[in-house]
């Protein structure tokens, strides 16, 4: 397209920022808005190829990001990962006089900065796990032995990937093991050099997602995720392995409760403190006995959590992104489905510790053509006229339904149309709810 012809047209340029399938899922939903006219997804898969045009740009490559943003006129620029959030791509975007959708660096701390977000938790009242920093091993165990058990969760401070920094431990030797890892062995270098270690909630988890402004905050869904690789939500951490929503154990009660001391909350605090919050707001809850608790926030989508979200939501997501940005949100611009959806993460054997590439894919236009299924790029390519695999989580395929159950017997009735050597994926997805 000439640059002519890009100014006679009145729809916009947009730009997403990622690789894979939530920036996937976040390009195919604003491409349906009416709004939208040319799109570019940086650097995108083989997926994206088929909605905007991929630009081989790493998403944490700001000052190129920006210059490519200048050079092609982007009206709006959207940014999937947390990274780049973390990195500041907000804030450079705006120095130029660029329009883009996250919050500043100083407002993704919540995501990056677990001891900001709980300090932050604990000075507006907001609901959460007991916890204690450390930087140094040795004291970090001596408040473990003063600990009643050995049943706690050991965290790094700063951003993990692909799930890791987070452990889970049941016995006393688990929880030195991952401090170890994280204090003396530099496992994640200055993202682990301060460590949280936090009482071990109990109770069914959940995710929350919201649109905010800066003052307003808007629920979107919310979503039960699995992070382990194996069934029973056994094995290793991963980035997530699939989800599905709205959970039955989270009512319009609950809802109400969260938005309102949890996420108004957040936002309220963050916009007194000078840091307002203009992006995806994310809460990661557990419904324990006493009560719901925080277990963290986000500062954008999840990934496969979008892929549930955004596929339940009927309203243009371009406009409330716009609104966003402008400081006009208001409820009327989220329409949620009363549908539920459910995705399933297509994985390569050996993910999440190691995985090979170049496996030829079959199948994912066989798995499109079924009712109610969408199939999402997460680690694809194409090679000439072949779609092969190019990291350890592939794919992920989504359906709606009018129970969940249509949702997860159509997801996995798309997933018996793929093929490739080595994929794995749990099928137990949504059992039990």
């Amino acid at each position: 397209m000439n640059q002519s012809a890009k100014n006679s047209d009145p729809r916009h340029t947009v730009l997403v920022l990622g690789y894979g399938a939530r920036e996937h899922c976040l390009a195919w939903k604003i491409a349906q808005s009416p709004k939208v006219g040319r799109l570019f997804i940086a650097p995108g898969n083989a997926g994206t190829a088929k909605i905007g045009t991929n630009v081989p740009l790493h998403e944490e490559s700001t000052e190129e990001i920006v210059a490519f943003a200048l050079d092609n006129k982007i009206d709006l620029t959207v940014v999937g990962p947390n990274f780049p959030l973390a990195f500041g791509v907000v804030d450079a975007f705006q120095a130029s006089g660029l329009r883009i959708f996250g919050p500043t660096r100083a407002a993704a701390r919540l995501e990056s900065s677990k001891i900001f977000a709980k300090a932050f938790m604990q000075r507006h009242s907001i609901p959460t796990a007991e916890y204690r920093a450390f930087t140094d091993y040795e004291q970090a165990v001596a408040y473990l032995d003063e600990m009643s058990t050995p049943r706690v969760v050991v965290k790094i401070s700063g951003l993990g990937r692909r799930g890791r920094g987070v452990s889970v431990c049941d016995t006393r030797a688990e929880a030195l093991a991952a401090l170890r890892s994280y204090l003396i062995d530099g496992a994640f270098g200055e993202s682990g050099s301060t460590v949280i270690i936090e009482e071990r909630l109990q109770g069914p988890e959940l995710s929350l997602f919201a649109l905010a402004d800066g003052r307003t905050v808007v629920p979107l869904l919310a979503v039960r995720d699995y992070k382990r690789l194996g069934n029973g939500d056994c094995g290793p951490n991963t980035g997530g392995m699939g989800a599905f929503g709205p959970p039955v154990d989270f009512d319009s009660r609950m809802m109400k409760d969260v938005v309102s001391n949890v996420l108004q909350r957040t936002v309220d605090g963050m916009a007194r403190e000078g840091n307002p919050f203009v992006g995806i707001l994310y809460a990661g809850l557990m419904l324990t006995d006493s009560g719901l608790r925080v277990l963290e926030f986000n500062a954008r989508f999840g990934n496969p959590e979008a892929l549930v979200v955004l596929p339940l939501l009927e309203s243009d997501f371009y406009e409330a992104i716009e609104a966003c940005i402008d400081g006009r949100l208001t409820p009327g611009h989220v329409r949620m489905s009363s549908q539920s959806a459910a995705t399933v993460v297509l994985a390569s054997s050996g993910y999440p510790e190691s995985h090979e590439v170049g496996r030829a894919i079959l199948g994912v236009e066989a798995a499109e053509s079924l009712p109610g299924v969408l199939v999402f790029h997460h680690g694809t390519a194409s090679d000439e006229d072949s779609l092969v695999t190019t990291r350890g989580r592939i794919l992920a395929v989504t359906a709606t339904g009018d129970t969940l159950s249509r949702a997860l017997k159509s997801a996995y009735g798309g997933i018996a149309a793929i093929q490739f050597d080595g994929m794995y994926y749990r099928t137990d997805i949504g059992s039990g709810q």
